[in-house]
């Protein structure tokens, strides 16, 4: 966080709005279906190797310039899925989280959305 300049109001901006619309919807589903409080259901044998498989596929879409949202987003939900540590979970569901908002910003820079 230390190299990110706070005086970016345009990007600051940006991401309150778009993180304002997960929130949204996150009060939509709690309206929905209430308090919801499931088990993780993550650390499904072969779940590590998976993700580790497309952390290497995806290092090589970096290298040859093709690499996407999708597999970025792909990597970070297998590592959390992964997971059995709630803490660590709790760390890659957040990155997660990130990779989507990210996208979103993305695309409404580029008008699509």
């Amino acid at each position: 966080m230390e190299d990110f300049d706070a005086a970016d109001d345009a990007f600051t901006d940006d991401a309150n709005q778009v993180l304002g619309l997960v929130f949204d919807e996150v009060l939509r589903q709690r309206v929905l279906w209430g308090e919801q409080n499931h088990p993780d259901g993550t650390g499904a044998p072969g779940m590590d190797g998976l993700a580790d498989a497309v952390k290497e596929d995806n290092q090589q879409r970096v290298e040859s310039g093709e690499l996407t949202f999708l597999d970025i987003l792909n990597e970070e939900f297998l590592e959390a899925a992964a997971e059995t540590d709630p803490t660590r979970l709790k760390e890659e569901l957040i990155q997660v989280a990130a990779v989507a908002v990210t996208w979103v910003m993305a695309i409404d820079r580029r008008g699509d959305g």
